[in-house]
């Protein structure tokens, strides 16, 4: 199996605004530096944060991606052209901006609050065709399964209502209790995993909180535990159908 393994070290860093919102990059821009390039149908992923005061990124465009943002931890503001109105979003919940032939949004990132902002490749030859669109969704729109030692929140599949045109995608946040788990590696596709909360061992590695791995290759991906533990999943096709923008 490969599990390809991204300290915080390996990921590219960022700031806006003079380090009033800092960045780390698990999939950056080309001229960020960091390790990861673009796979499958994943363009981008950055962790942002703001170390203490809220602040602004302006307005700016977006063409052709999906532009999806997870609130990890406190509170943000979003404005775009499309709803052309500010509109708050809080832990949990989650926005997608299918932009299309073009849209431009600001973001105001509260004080002591997180996201995650992830770019989707949907196939550009036809995305950017159509007209941008826009949803909003609350985190008791998701289902949440409960078992004997773990949660696990769909944020993308089976039930949600979060719909998107990139091919294949699924979405998902695990809690895990202390102990020995396994999670199942989808045939023909690629686990993409950011350690939100604990650490996770496996093959004699302890591995950190900011961490990200790459996983596909294998049924089944061991690991365990000695605390609770939080992730955040994005399962996407190996090979997409459709010629991506990265290749």
């Amino acid at each position: 199996m490969a599990v390809n393994i991204y300290t915080k070290q390996d990921q590219a860093s960022g700031n806006f605004n003079y380090g009033e919102i800092l960045e780390k990059k698990p999939i950056g821009f080309p001229q960020d530096g960091g390790k990861l390039k673009p796979y499958s149908n994943l363009f981008y992923w950055a962790h942002a944060w703001t170390p203490k005061d809220k602040s602004t990124i302006g307005l700016h465009p977006h063409q052709g991606f999906e532009i999806c943002s997870f609130i990890l931890k406190g509170n943000i503001n979003h404005f775009d052209t499309k709803q052309n109105k500010w509109i708050p979003l809080s832990k949990g919940d989650v926005q997608i901006i299918r932009s299309g032939n073009g849209i431009s949004h600001a973001e105001e990132i509260n004080d002591e609050s997180e996201i995650f902002q992830i770019w989707f490749d949907p196939d550009l030859s036809q995305s950017l065709k159509k007209e941008a669109s826009y949803d909003d969704f609350r985190s008791s729109d998701f289902k949440i399964f409960r078992k004997k030692n773990f949660t696990k929140k769909i944020i993308k599949g089976d039930g949600s209502p979060l719909q998107m045109d990139s091919e294949g995608v699924l979405i998902n946040e695990y809690v895990f209790s202390s102990g020995i788990h396994s999670l199942k590696i989808k045939k023909g596709f690629i686990h993409s995993i950011f350690i939100l909360e604990g650490n996770l061992e496996n093959n004699k590695k302890n591995l950190s909180k900011g961490t990200f791995l790459c996983i596909e290759g294998e049924p089944v991906f061991d690991f365990r535990t000695k605390k609770d533990l939080k992730i955040f999943e994005i399962i996407s096709p190996l090979k997409p159908k459709y010629k991506t923008y990265a290749s």
